[in-house]
């Protein structure tokens, strides 16, 4: 097993190309970093904060969390750790827990409009705290999984950018652990001990779309190793050209393209 220092390294190195490949943050901004309580999330605050410290430009962040008053949410945990941090940090109290309860049917999972929610949540936040950028701690398993589960289950080549703007245009949201490995992410949040929450509404679902395209990468994993850098490289080596949307490629036009060639 990799020791802390390896590992430390290991990520620092993959989000250091993150944020210099999708050029995520600059001069002067002010970052909102969303903490959750899990462990991706305790490793994205922790790579904030190691690149604040060293970058060669200067960018403040602080620590949002939203307490969705899930029954046996532990409140004081958060505080605890990011005042011994020493960390500007905000906690946001909303019982989003109550309207996905009476608004989910018996049998259906939550995660939908549980994240709907969230996100609308901690986007008006993110603009009172004067937050130009908000973080969030998915990593490269979450965006292979999200591909997979559009493809197989929506139908569309679609998954989740590590930089992209918000609908009404007032926000870059970031995903700086998007080149991580979701097993670093793991061993590093099991050798610092982060004091993890459990998500009770959505952990506890077990049958849900994405657990089964996991447990599907995880057997393509034993086969044939390293499948999963080979879907990432694929998600940035795209051809239009060679797939079959009509608004991405002018398929239509290419007769007369080959004529005004020909002259």
């Amino acid at each position: 097993m990799e020791n802390l220092k390896q590992i430390t390294k290991k990520l620092q190195r993959s989000v250091a190309e993150a944020i210099e490949q999708f050029s995520m943050i600059e001069n002067g901004d002010k970052i909102m970093v969303c903490l959750s309580g899990g462990k991706d999330s305790y490793t994205l605050l922790n790579m904030m904060l190691h690149f604040k410290k060293v970058a060669p430009i200067s960018f403040d962040i602080i620590a949002v969390n939203l307490d969705q008053k899930q029954p046996g949410f532990p409140e004081e945990i958060l505080p605890k750790y990011l005042i011994d941090l020493n960390v500007a940090y905000k906690i946001i109290e909303k019982n989003t827990y109550k309207v996905v309860m009476e608004k989910t049917p018996e049998g259906k999972t939550t995660c939908s409009l549980c994240s709907r929610l969230r996100r609308g949540t901690l986007y008006e936040a993110a603009r009172d705290l004067g937050c130009n950028k908000l973080a969030l701690g998915h990593h490269r398993n979450d965006i292979i999984e999200t591909f997979l589960l559009n493809f197989f289950f929506a139908g569309k080549l679609e998954t989740m950018p590590p930089k992209f703007v918000n609908d009404t245009g007032d926000l870059i949201i970031l995903r700086p652990l998007s080149l991580c490995k979701e097993s670093d992410i793991e061993t590093y949040a099991n050798l610092l001990n982060f004091p993890i929450i459990p998500c009770n509404l959505c952990g506890s679902q077990e049958n849900l779309q994405r657990k089964k395209i996991k447990e599907m990468i995880t057997n393509w994993e034993q086969d044939f190793p390293d499948r999963s850098s080979v879907m990432m490289n694929a998600l940035q080596n795209v051809y239009p050209s060679h797939l079959l949307d009509k608004t991405l490629y002018n398929f239509e036009n290419l007769e007369s393209n080959i004529l005004e060639n020909s002259h």
